[in-house]
């Protein structure tokens, strides 16, 4: 397959503002081994769960709302939602989070492909920006991800969201991406059809032809197109289905842990699709510095990668004082729940 040159718009668009949302209550993986496993050894794992008065909807404003507060854009000419878990079969979430917002006048859509509809949110609302189209927009990616009763997927399906505010670039802007590579083909590794309550997966194509095969392509086809190599970026943000692929293919592109450590959060919150990678981005620009090169790939099962390349900005510092919750004082403010609780919450008991 040849590779497509890298997507960078006329003008720069920049992150002005982010938000993060993750719910407080915890399943520790311990948890769902003691019921399907007969309490055999599990995964170091503690996967952020929704309450019950919490979906993908609720979530979405809540971290869109702490975006633009950081923000201070007040109108907004796109808002694009990336999820597979929509409370509605037909009906659009991102109609619901604009009148959250007050935002009438505005272009709404929600968009679907696995685990990568958040950087997608995000590409599009550049491309916007880019072509002078619109001045400011949203993308976010949310997700009350499930795994079937025992499924090795119920390790690690979470909730969680995160919202990014972007705009032309300005002496306040957080973060300048620079482009982006996105690399698709048709690998069957996970699906669900309609009607069916949850996921199927063939864990043979997860990894190579999958997660791996995606991530190297994009990745690789970045810095064809932008003369980069690891050693430029301060940190690597990787999609984290669980805790080992992100370092194992760090490690294949030529990344070191302590570049992709401030970006882990998998063991902590778990895999919420379609905000997973962009939690991870957030996580780094809590403590990121004025010109730190970032990397960002996402993986959405399909199959498909976007990579991008983000230069952190004089901004960052200013707006990050705004910021209501830094995700670390989120992944603290944690409360443990066992298989009964988590299963109440997430409507596994069907009557």
């Amino acid at each position: 397959m040849g590779s497509n040159p890298a997507m960078k718009t006329p003008k720069d668009a920049a992150i002005a503002g982010y938000g993060v949302y993750i719910p407080r209550y915890r399943l520790p993986s311990e948890e769902v081994a003691r019921i399907w496993r007969g309490g055999e050894e599990a995964p170091l794992i503690k996967k952020a769960v929704a309450a019950l008065d919490e979906d993908i909807t609720t979530m979405a404003v809540e971290a869109a709302r702490r975006a633009l507060k950081m923000a201070e854009v007040k109108e907004l000419g796109a808002i694009f939602v990336g999820t597979e878990t929509k409370p509605y079969a037909v009906k659009p979430t991102s109609t619901i989070v604009a009148q959250a917002l007050a935002q009438h006048k505005v272009l709404a859509s929600d968009l679907e492909f696995a685990c990568k509809a958040g950087t997608e949110a995000l590409q599009l609302i550049l491309a916007l920006i880019g072509s002078g189209m619109i001045e400011s927009g949203l993308a976010i990616g949310v997700d009350t991800a499930q795994g079937r009763p025992g499924d090795d997927l119920e390790f690690t399906a979470a909730s969680a969201a995160a919202a990014y505010i972007l705009s032309k670039r300005d002496g306040d802007s957080i973060a300048v991406v620079e482009g982006a590579s996105s690399y698709v083909s048709d690998t069957t590794d996970f699906w669900r059809r309609a009607g069916q309550p949850y996921p199927r997966h063939l864990s043979r194509f997860t990894g190579e032809p999958a997660y791996f095969h995606h991530i190297q392509s994009a990745v690789k086809n970045l810095f064809a197109e932008f003369g980069y190599k690891p050693s430029d970026f301060k940190y690597a943000v990787f999609h984290q289905p669980n805790p080992r692929f992100p370092v194992e293919v760090a490690l294949r592109l030529g990344f070191n842990l302590e570049q992709i450590k401030p970006g882990l959060l998998n063991p902590y919150v778990g895999n919420p699709y379609a905000a997973n990678s962009l939690l991870g981005l957030a996580a780094v620009l809590d403590e990121a510095h004025v010109n730190d090169l970032i990397l960002l790939c996402s993986f959405g099962s399909g199959a498909g990668s976007d990579a991008l390349s983000i230069r952190v900005l004089d901004g960052v510092e200013v707006k990050r004082r705004k910021a209501q919750n830094k995700v670390m004082d989120m992944l603290k403010a944690a409360v443990d729940i066992d298989y009964a609780t988590y299963a109440k919450l997430r409507g596994k008991i069907v009557g």
